[in-house]
């Protein structure tokens, strides 16, 4: 069998199942894209309240990150993807926005038998989608977020699990030992305004290296976003937040600066096409997900790519110093526990 052809075209045809109604996106013949003065009038939604309404979603299959690991510096841009399909979109028949799931990762340390999780975790979302419209025209959203980084374990009787859960009773049970009690990290626009716009098309501003390109995948459109990293929330516990600036240094210095304060992360969402809901499942995607992490070490649908340069060079964070940070982080939770 021929490969398939690296064109900038979608291969994949189009496909809009059963029960498609449409009109929410209230586009009128000839205006531009997108629709803002809808957008602007909707108000952001909460993720989980309204799974009901949902009938329809697009899986963002391939989230592509960029980044530089010096802000402002082009010549040190790293890519990423993170873990394949647990982003999505969902709507209803008539193609108003009700949820939307942003990325997923986790990254295991054996000698720890510790995760470290980090998660785009949508605050408040809005848009509108019109599956027959041209793919450069499909949706458009706008969301807020914050990060979120928080640590699971392979067992409560491991040397450092136990080792967090004693500091953490001094920290007034505040250090990031669950999702709800993440390290939570703000974020807005490039611009610095709260409501990040999710648009079609491939990021505009930073190329993106053919491997990051997923048409040659079947995907069915691509959509992008951009994100200034702010300052991570006070606990109110002075040594849970002191805590949490080792967790951050040592995170920024393992990833290339993903979560720097100032620094601006773009991704580009590859999607395939309109599927059916099935709420229930939608209910128990993320959890589900999460689970397999936990316990399997890696994502159910598969690894994401490890960060490299545009050519594709691995980034190296240097061994050395990052078991160096590593080894100084133990000391002082010891040092803060005698």
């Amino acid at each position: 069998m021929s490969p398939k052809p690296d064109t900038d075209a979608p291969q994949q045809p189009s496909f809009i199942p059963c029960g498609w109604i449409g009109g929410f996106s209230g586009k009128p013949p000839g205006q531009p894209y997108p629709n803002t003065a809808l957008l602007d009038s909707l108000p952001f939604e909460e993720n989980l309240t309204n799974i009901k309404n949902i009938t329809r979603m697009l899986r963002a299959k391939w989230p592509e990150f960029s980044w530089p690991t010096t802000p402002g510096d082009a010549d040190t841009r790293q890519y990423q993807m993170f873990a394949p399909d647990i982003s999505r979109l969902g709507y209803d028949d008539t193609g108003r926005v009700w949820s939307i799931i942003c990325p997923q990762q986790g990254v295991y340390f054996p000698s720890l038998g510790a995760t470290v999780n980090i998660e785009v975790t949508v605050t408040g979302n809005k848009g509108w989608i019109d599956e027959n419209a041209p793919k450069d025209t499909l949706f458009a959203a706008d969301i807020t977020i914050k990060p979120t980084i928080w640590f699971t374990s392979d067992s409560v009787d491991g040397w450092f699990w136990q080792l967090l859960l004693k500091f953490d009773k001094v920290c007034d049970n505040k250090l990031p030992l669950s999702k709800l009690k993440g390290i939570r990290i703000n974020a807005a626009d490039e611009g610095g305004k709260p409501g990040i716009q999710v648009r079609m098309g491939e990021r505009p501003d930073y190329p993106f290296p053919d491997r990051t390109k997923h048409w040659r995948d079947y995907a069915w459109a691509v959509a992008n976003l951009a994100v200034r990293i702010g300052n991570i929330d006070s606990t109110g516990n002075a040594k849970a937040d002191e805590f949490n600036s080792w967790v951050m240094d040592l995170f920024n210095t393992g990833s290339g600066n993903l979560l720097l304060a100032g620094n601006v992360l773009t991704w580009n969402l590859w999607a395939g096409s309109p599927e059916l809901v099935n709420q229930e499942e939608w209910q128990n995607h993320a959890q589900y997900w999460r689970y397999s992490i936990d316990v399997n070490h890696r994502p159910p649908e598969g690894e994401g790519s490890s960060i490299a340069d545009f050519n594709g060079t691995p980034y190296d964070p240097g061994v050395g110093v990052l078991v160096a940070k590593a080894g100084a982080f133990v000391v002082w939770i010891k040092w803060e526990l005698s």
